[in-house]
């Protein structure tokens, strides 16, 4: 069993979070999208799996390197 933790890659904002535990996604898939300077920015799954948790709400502030979400394939 193969698990993806995504991470923030830069300091941002959680703008809206589109998946929750439990949802099924294919690779590719955007889980939540960050907004940092203006700019929307999708935060995607390398594999398709289950997403198993999300540690993240809308409005949140992200810290470069804070787990956003596991998915386990």
């Amino acid at each position: 069993m193969a698990v993806e933790e995504i991470h923030a890659e830069m300091v941002s904002s959680v703008w809206k979070v589109l998946v929750a535990p439990g949802a099924e996604v294919a690779a590719g898939d955007t889980l939540v999208i960050l907004e940092s300077m203006k700019m929307e920015i999708p935060v995607l799954t390398e594999r398709a799996g289950t997403v198993t948790e999300l540690h993240v709400v809308e409005g949140e502030v992200l810290q470069e390197g804070d787990l956003i979400a596991t998915v386990t394939a």
